[in-house]
């Protein structure tokens, strides 16, 4: 059972599809009301389970509310007066099957006229099509659905319109096994610049939401996001956290490829020229194949002229772009928090989640609450929530016994003279080149912006004793620290200096969790 932060967003959900072309600038502010008069005299599917016709009021006041505060302005309880959804017995199901089959063009209101004859009883249209869709008994289903025309997808400026998919790569070594990876990718309509596109062992929305976060982090927000039509593009998260960026979400039709062919074109490309050498050379780990990918991308697809724009998709993008919609992870990733509902347990005060334990607030104890974490954060910290989804507090990470330190795995030697490192050595150089002479500190001072990435690692590693600077740390703990450095907007210099005292161990683990102390002292100061 949903609890009632998932009930709220559901509801916002419901009204931002209702009022989406108004959202969206479709209607014009002079046809609104027209428009509204129209949505009432229809009749819905509430989120609750009932049917009925909302008021013009009501429908004023969600747009309203949406232009005042935005998405979560539209956070609502769910009604105590909820319908119960009418059943339809097999008998009958198995009778419009029928119906739909021996005339396919037959639409609801015939059907549910010779249901009511012999039934004396009829099946919501919604429903109705549900099973006939279950049974294939659809026009297209049954044959006789016509072919849609066709039209090529175009933008006129960079970042309006965002295709991305799953593809299958290619097998990687991984705990001295070959496991197959998946391809997330996002590519830019407007230039087929592609502003994320990264490997994983997986294909699910934890992956969905990780590719989305690096994109959003890197170059913003887009105007729109055109996804598959599979079950994770529809998760609520996802939508909630459009409707709350302001970007329109578009789904492909079922069963229809033909309409994400940009996408399907760039993995071509990404199978032709990237992979026949990746799979041409030895086994790679993970991080090896997504850093070969990087330097792919920079060196040769962003850089080589497209066949249908005729210009190099880097420089189109560049070119293109308007302004640029930063995003606000911290506003954001709690859309994507996973969810664990536990037990506390009295006689240690804790709640166990994926194996790890986290200790909480002694007066929890013996109560069910909620665990919401990141997970492809440190790990460190859960939140800790109501069931009604009421702020409770942290969960900080503890050990009821301590494990034998086990010995790390001997690394794979890298592969030499081939296409993938030469692509990285020029990948590296480019990047060496374009930061080369620039003063961060006086950037910062003129510009006012947060502490670079890589002053940050380059201090840590100091602290911890390491030599080397950033080549000091593992690519495992870069990709940790990004993380974290994408999540504390607050961090500066004397944060780390002070995390680095107070850390029991100096480990960047310990370190980590210290630094999110901070950054929750200083928000509560604020």
């Amino acid at each position: 059972m949903a609890n009632r932060q998932d009930r709220q967003e559901q509801w916002a959900v419901f009204w931002c599809t209702l009022l989406s072309p108004l959202l969206y600038g479709e209607v014009p502010p002079e046809a609104a009301g027209r428009f509204l008069n129209e949505l009432a005299a229809t009749e819905h599917l509430f989120p609750d389970g009932t049917r009925r016709r909302p008021s013009r009021a009501t429908l004023w006041r969600k747009w309203k509310q949406y232009r005042q505060g935005g998405f979560e302005a539209l956070f609502r309880k769910r009604r105590s007066d909820r319908g119960r959804a009418r059943k339809a017995t097999s008998a009958m199901i198995a009778k419009a099957v029928e119906l739909k089959t021996e005339q396919p063009y037959r639409s609801h209101v015939p059907i549910n006229q010779f249901l009511a004859d012999q039934f004396h009883a009829t099946i919501p249209k919604s429903t109705l099509y549900r099973h006939l869709k279950r049974a294939g008994a659809t026009r297209r289903k049954l044959g006789v659905s016509r072919q849609k025309v066709r039209r090529r997808w175009t933008r006129d400026y960079s970042n309006a319109l965002w295709l991305g998919d799953f593809y299958d790569g290619p097998y990687v070594l991984w705990e001295d096994r070959a496991v197959p990876t998946n391809l997330s990718a996002f590519i830019d309509c407007h230039s087929r610049y592609v502003p994320e596109a990264r490997y994983y062992l997986r294909e699910n929305f934890d992956i969905l939401a990780d590719s989305l976060l690096r994109a959003w982090s890197e170059h913003g927000a887009s105007g729109g996001l055109y996804l598959d039509n599979a079950k994770i593009y529809h998760a609520n998260a996802l939508k909630a956290a459009c409707f709350a960026l302001n970007i329109r979400l578009l789904h492909r039709p079922p069963r229809d490829a033909a309409p994400g062919g940009l996408i399907e074109q760039f993995f071509r490309t990404v199978k032709s020229q990237f992979e026949s050498e990746v799979r041409a050379g030895d086994i790679l780990t993970l991080d090896q194949l997504n850093r070969a990918l990087a330097a792919w991308l920079d060196q040769s697809y962003h850089r080589e002229p497209n066949s249908e724009t005729k210009q190099p998709p880097g420089e189109r993008y560049h070119q293109g772009k308007r302004f640029t919609r930063h995003v606000n992870l911290q506003e954001v990733i709690k859309y994507f928090l996973h969810r664990r509902r536990r037990m506390v347990r009295e006689e240690f005060s804790d709640v166990q989640v994926d194996g790890r334990f986290f200790q909480v607030d002694p007066g929890l104890r013996g109560d069910r609450v909620e665990v919401r974490y990141d997970p492809f954060g440190p790990f460190d910290t859960v939140l800790i929530y109501s069931l009604d989804g009421e702020y409770l507090g942290v969960g900080t990470r503890h050990e009821r016994e301590t494990a034998p330190d086990q010995p790390p795995p001997q690394p794979r030697p890298k592969p030499k003279h081939n296409y993938l490192d030469l692509l990285i050595r020029n990948h590296e150089q480019a990047l060496d080149e374009r930061h080369a002479g620039i003063d961060y500190p006086a950037v910062l001072a003129a510009a006012g912006r947060r502490w670079p990435f890589a002053e940050f690692a380059k201090q840590l590693a100091t602290l911890l004793g390491r030599v080397g600077g950033l080549t000091a740390l593992s690519t495992e703990e870069l990709e940790s620290l990004q993380k974290v450095y994408n999540r504390l907007t607050c961090l500066d210099a004397p944060m780390l200096h002070e995390a680095c005292e107070r850390a029991v161990r100096r480990t960047i683990p310990e370190i980590v969790f210290v630094l999110q102390q901070l950054s929750h002292e200083r928000q509560r100061r604020t």
